[in-house]
């Protein structure tokens, strides 16, 4: 009797596991025979829990890094269209433009009819010292062939970039040499400049014009400025159509030397971030003389701050049409394999309290397109399309009416033209005929071209005459422009002025574009009326 009384606790535990265990097995098959297993328990959580699950169970091998990839991409996207996750991979890539400088071969290059076309090396830069010089076509790079295979740019900029030191062998096609020339490049450190060109675009009147606002920007632009200066600038025009934007510091050093000591320059706030405030410095170096900014729909970000910020202060006068419309803060946090992660973390806000950034609901397609629907609108033809809401109403200190919702609204607005008398010359634009015609005359005329000592003898010597318009339009009828083609004085005079401009930036870059083409581009146009200031090209 004792020995059964000891042994009873333990029998009755023995068949409560088992009825336990009998319970659960029941239980944990549903109807389709189906076994329901208990998920296996991980420190962070869900998330973890099932990446260890499919890693510990899933019927076939998996990728479970390029699982997780995919995962924080999907969740980052229902957060807002700016927070991204950036692989090992891209991180270089993408990081790359606003450090001021990257490790390569040094040369500016386009993907031309399937093959790697140097534009121009860059002064100085290895590939120059080798003697790699413009219009030389990149057949080889080390053992792989990379001419008439499809070769993206990205691709060709990975294989051409690399660490210090490092060397590169390149088999390159040159026009009048029959064989394969062969250089061993070694790579180096390569400046990149967000200043597309700087020079004087009137009598009085300066321009500068960035293409992006990185670590570096500030520096060049003083640089630029105070050259101009010295050539006798008084007036300014600060072209940032198409500027995407980059660092916030870039933007804030900037837009200091137009305004004066105390003004509000931007103020950033978000749910965890209190707000936090720049204001300008006593340090601007053009704070009383006259201002234009150009601003675009492709205008973003850091250029919405410093348009924004020059408006909300009466400073200068904004030119063009509504900018992107992207005020969001993103953070980067940097992961152990190299990739990382930006999120958004606050609004931007202009000094009367606008914010930036345009609506979002969800739809990214949506919000990539928005830029394009203006047109479909009507809100890149007339100023009257440009949403304006009352309830989204600021007043400047010097009384100036300004909207919210999304962008920068410009002072004077300059539309997309639609002249009809530019048939021609739009058809020809738009499929990118002058521009191919432009590249191959270059490229078959380079002695003769790089005879100019400069942009100012290009652009008063070299002429468009009858013979090279003619070959332009027979080219355009060789690559399949069919219909009428009517040649008005107008888009006469636009496609010579085109074509010009892009044979010189083939020449001496986008220091050979602008002053040409400015004398067909309606917002520099607009900017000189306003200035009060005669083109002097």
């Amino acid at each position: 009797m004792k020995r059964t009384t000891v042994y009873l606790p333990l029998l009755l535990s023995v068949v409560l596991a088992l009825g336990l265990y009998i319970g659960f097995r029941m239980a944990s098959r549903n109807d389709h025979g189906r076994t329901m297993r208990l998920m296996p328990e991980a420190a962070g959580g869900k998330l973890d829990n099932i990446m260890m699950y499919i890693e510990r169970d899933y019927v076939d091998t998996v990728n479970t890094g390029k699982l997780e990839e995919d995962a924080i991409k999907t969740m980052l996207e229902d957060l807002d269209p700016h927070s991204q996750y950036i692989t090992a991979d891209e991180f270089h890539e993408m990081n790359d433009p606003l450090m001021g400088s990257f490790e390569g071969i040094g040369v500016s290059f386009r993907i031309e009819k399937d093959t790697i076309t140097v534009i121009n090396p860059v002064v100085g830069g290895p590939s120059e010292k080798v003697g790699i010089m413009a219009g030389d076509r990149i057949v080889y790079i080390d053992d792989s062939l990379v001419a008439g295979v499809g070769i993206k740019n990205r691709d060709a900029m990975r294989k051409l970039k690399g660490n210090k030191g490092t060397q590169v062998r390149v088999k390159v096609h040159r026009r009048g040499v029959s064989s394969l020339s062969d250089f061993t490049i070694t790579r180096d450190v390569i400046p990149t400049y967000s200043l597309d060109v700087a020079y004087m675009a009137g009598k009085k009147t300066g321009l500068i014009r960035l293409n992006k606002f990185s670590a570096t920007t500030h520096e060049e632009f003083v640089a630029a400025a105070k050259k101009l200066k010295d050539a006798g600038m008084q007036k300014l025009i600060l072209d940032l159509r198409g500027n995407s934007g980059g660092y916030l510091k870039a933007a804030t050093d900037l837009a200091d030397e137009f305004l004066t000591d105390g003004k509000l320059i931007v103020y950033t706030q978000g749910k965890n971030r209190p707000r936090s405030f720049a204001f300008a410095t006593s340090k601007g170096m053009f704070e009383t003389e006259d201002l234009a900014v150009l601003i675009d729909e492709g205008s973003a970000s850091a250029s919405e701050i410093v348009a924004g910020a020059l408006q909300d202060n009466d400073r200068g006068t904004i030119i063009g049409r509504r900018s992107f419309g992207k005020g969001l803060v993103q953070e980067q946090m940097a992961m152990d394999d190299g990739s990382a992660l930006r999120l958004t973390v606050a609004r931007y806000y202009t000094p009367t309290g606008r914010s930036i950034q345009k609506p979002y609901d969800g739809d990214i397609e949506k919000y990539e397109h928005e830029s394009f629907d203006r047109y479909l609108n009507g809100e890149l033809l007339s100023a009257d399309s440009v949403p304006r809401v009352d309830s989204l109403k600021f007043t400047t200190p010097g009384g100036k009416i300004v909207y919210g919702g999304g962008g920068i609204t410009p002072d004077v607005y300059v539309p997309v033209s639609v002249d009809s008398s530019l048939v021609l010359y739009n058809r020809l634009a738009n499929r990118g005929l002058i521009f191919q015609f432009a590249f191959d005359y270059a490229d078959a005329h380079r002695p003769a071209l790089n005879k100019y000592a400069s942009v100012s003898d290009f652009n008063s010597d070299f002429v468009v005459d009858g013979t090279i318009f003619g070959e332009l339009l027979a080219f355009a009828k060789e690559k399949g422009l069919d219909g009428e083609m009517k040649v008005t004085p107008e888009s006469r005079k636009y496609i010579s002025v085109l074509f010009k401009a892009y044979v010189a930036r083939n020449v001496f870059d986008e220091a050979g574009f602008y002053p040409v083409f400015q004398q067909i581009d309606p917002m520099m146009g607009k900017a000189l009326e306003v200035l009060q200031d005669q083109s002097i090209h």
